[in-house]
């Protein structure tokens, strides 16, 4: 399906936009008026059309996220892929994802989307219970989303995802148990389940919070696989589950360092063999847009070095781990002889094993992997 002369890149599309910030959100995102959308959106189309040396890619996946795409008028979201599918070149079976939020999608959005080419959808769900929901800043009921949901699967939608968070205030191992099931019987193709995480900067950072202790939110992280792989979800990514054949391609790419280029204000890229961010700034990303050179920030060349850290720490997400094949494939070594005597280490304790010529994580060394990880970079030559 994929032309073998040219190289795979994904492309990830920031809208900036939400109806309101939750109170966890540390995104690059805000409520912002109609003359701002519009002006953004003639903005992010120059930018598209200002790309070079696209000729030699070929689009795999397609990411629009936030923000809250969603909140955008459908006219705004084709105009937008009409002008990435002139620009490039894409892949028959290019999966194309939306992230969208119950309360800002109706059947006819759903359905012009389903006719501009994208695919599969992202619904940010986050709880099931309403109280919860408003506690964390959400603009919907969980009756709103169910119906967002309907109208999905009206509109054809057969590969969706389902965000939901868990270790939130105030709640509950056996409530979260409850949230799990109940999406897990609506039979997404997809599910996401990522703990809280405390941000600085955000309105949760300056309250005192009744958050669940450490032990209750790794019970919780346990019970998600335990409970997802009841309903035939598979774990292939620490926080992502998906029935077989469904493992979000656009995810995959990004944990083994497949290129992709990000369009759209503070937007990240990896490209060639760069790493660069778009301005955060929307006033410079109005008015230079156009001229890539002017908006793009901490333009990083990756050194060996680089290459190799991110191959570690990055593949390592993945529950199939790191392939000791691909690692010599790629670096022209062997992985043994870099990172042998930390990948026994911890191996002896029981946090990775090997299965053939992966090297992965264990149930219990996913709990401790950010520490594991900080081992994986190597001294300044």
């Amino acid at each position: 399906m994929k032309n073998k002369n040219r190289t795979p890149l994904e492309l990830y599309i920031h809208i900036p936009f939400c109806v309101q910030k939750c109170q966890y959100c540390d995104f690059l995102s805000g409520p912002s008026d109609q003359e701002t959308r519009d002006r953004y959106i003639k903005a992010l189309r120059a930018e598209i059309q200002a790309v070079q040396g696209v000729e030699a890619y070929e689009i795999v996946s397609v990411f629009i996220g936030g923000g809250t795409p969603s909140v955008l008028k459908a006219e705004a979201i084709a105009s937008i892929m009409e002008t990435i599918q002139k620009k490039f070149c894409f892949s028959p079976d290019a999966e194309i994802t939306i992230e969208s939020n119950p309360g800002t999608v109706d059947l006819a959005k759903l359905n012009a989307y389903r006719e501009t080419g994208i695919n599969r959808l992202s619904l940010g769900l986050q709880s099931t219970d309403s109280k919860e929901l408003r506690m964390l800043g959400r603009i919907h009921t969980y009756e709103e989303f169910l119906q967002s949901y309907q109208w999905a699967r009206e509109a054809g939608f057969q590969n969706i995802n389902i965000d939901l968070m868990f270790a939130i205030p105030g709640q509950t191992g056996e409530a979260w148990r409850a949230h799990l099931r109940q999406v897990a019987e609506l039979k997404p193709e997809h599910i996401s389940a990522y703990s809280l995480i405390i941000e600085e900067g955000t309105p949760f950072a300056e309250c005192e919070l009744d958050l669940p202790d450490e032990d209750t939110e790794y019970q919780m992280y346990e019970d998600t696989a335990g409970i997802l792989a009841e309903y035939g979800y598979q774990q292939y990514e620490i926080s992502n589950y998906a029935k077989d054949g469904y493992a979000c391609r656009h995810n995959i790419g990004y944990w083994k360092r497949t290129e992709y280029l990000g369009l759209g204000l503070g937007a990240s890229s990896l490209y060639g063999e760069n790493r660069f961010s778009n301005t955060r700034d929307m006033q410079e990303y109005l008015g230079f847009s156009g001229n890539t050179e002017r908006i793009r920030k901490d333009v990083l060349k990756l050194s060996l070095k680089d290459q190799i850290e991110e191959f570690m720490y990055l593949g390592l997400r993945m529950t199939e781990g790191i392939s000791e094949i691909d690692f010599e494939q790629n670096f022209g070594q062997k992985l043994e002889n870099i990172y042998g005597s930390v990948l026994q280490k911890y191996k002896e304790t029981g946090f990775l094993e090997k299965t053939g010529t992966n090297w992965r994580f264990t149930r219990k060394g996913i709990h401790v992997s950010n520490h594991i990880l900080a081992e994986l970079l190597l001294d300044e030559e």
